[in-house]
């Protein structure tokens, strides 16, 4: 049994080694009391400035939001969602509450960025969803990527005949998936959850821009904790990103999901090399992407990102080395990234 207290090296490294140290049986959480709604404001910003100032403003604050997010639908547009469990108001005392309640993920209602979109253009304004609602808000259009699947997913008839269908078995999806269509899943399409500090957000949205230009893009406020001797995969944070009187340095997730508008139009486009150069500007200012999404470093690389120092410690002290393959081969892709690459460089620009 791993704790802090008990096999802190293990307890520290397990985060992010996917599956390469050992088979986890059982999992104790702490878990916190909820209530059935969360109440969600929806804030227009037209500006990068100020919606990438009001976001670190709201995640730093020690009493931020339950809940926190923004939505980019273009480099100067955004709409930033923060959210508080809650109770429905006493009609007595809000009269216009229960008007306000909105269970998103019925079949028939439109998806959640497209509803988060009608915010955009107005002084935004609040309202009630159902908890189990909120939690799954992206699931039907899979964030927005069901759009490139079924462009007519979101129209009302389909919505009210066939919404129930939505969204598709990703688990049938992967389990039909060819090499060649796997090959061209990032070749073709852009998949990817980045965490970055929060000190690079601008830089990051430019250069998401100027590589993809895919929009909307998500942006998910999170921590990372300095643990001492126990540091794990992830490494300290710098002293730019840690917020003062606190353990922890503030980042964000960059959701990338989507067809790069170049290929969209048509145009030739290297999505592996536009895909390695995240990837540079990601260890540059000390970010990582998810191991769930496909990874393009060469090993070196891999290692100049994370700190494998106790993840191996840990591996030879429990034998995983030799029962578990390595976290980098573990989570390379199936497929020749460097070939793929290589034929890219051939292509004309």
């Amino acid at each position: 049994k791993a704790t802090a207290d008990s096999h802190p090296e293990l307890f520290y490294a397990l985060p992010w080694s996917h599956g390469t140290l050992g088979l986890l049986v059982g999992l104790e959480l702490r878990i916190i009391k909820v209530k059935p709604y969360v109440h969600l404001t929806y804030t227009p910003l037209h500006s990068q400035a100020e919606y990438c100032a009001r976001l670190h403003e709201l995640a730093v604050r020690p009493d931020a939001p339950d809940f926190l997010e923004a939505t980019v639908f273009a480099k100067e547009q955004a709409v930033i969602m923060s959210g508080e469990f809650a109770e429905l108001p006493d009609p007595q005392t809000d009269p216009q509450a229960r008007g306000k309640v909105n269970p998103i993920g019925n079949f028939w209602k439109p998806w959640f960025y497209k509803h988060v979109e009608g915010y955009l253009h107005g002084s935004g304004g609040d309202e009630y969803i159902p908890l189990r609602h909120y939690l799954m808000r992206h699931n039907r259009s899979i964030f927005w990527v069901v759009q490139h699947m079924i462009p007519f997913g979101n129209h009302p008839a389909f919505r009210w005949l066939l919404g129930w269908l939505m969204p598709p078995r990703i688990q049938f999806i992967k389990f039909s998936t060819t090499p060649a269509v796997r090959e061209m899943t990032f070749t073709k399409q852009v998949f990817q959850d980045i965490v970055l500090p929060m000190s690079a957000m601008s830089r990051a949205i430019d250069l998401s821009h100027r590589l993809f230009e895919m929009y909307p893009v998500l942006l998910y406020p999170s921590r990372i904790y300095d643990h001492g001797a126990h540091q794990g995969l992830l490494r300290r944070p710098r002293d730019i990103d840690r917020v003062e009187g606190t353990d922890f340095g503030m980042y964000f997730d960059l959701g990338v999901y989507g067809v790069p508008q170049p290929i969209r139009e048509g145009r030739n486009f290297k999505t592996l090399h536009a895909m390695r150069k995240m990837e540079e500007f990601t260890r540059e200012v000390g970010g990582y992407p998810f191991l769930y999404a496909d990874t393009f470093m060469t090993r070196d690389e891999f290692e100049q990102m994370f700190d494998l120092t106790l993840y191996r410690q840990v591996r030879a002290r429990y034998g995983a080395a030799t029962a578990f393959p390595e976290l980098y081969d573990k989570i390379k892709p199936e497929v020749d990234v460097f070939a793929v690459l290589a034929r890219e460089a051939a292509e004309p620009d």
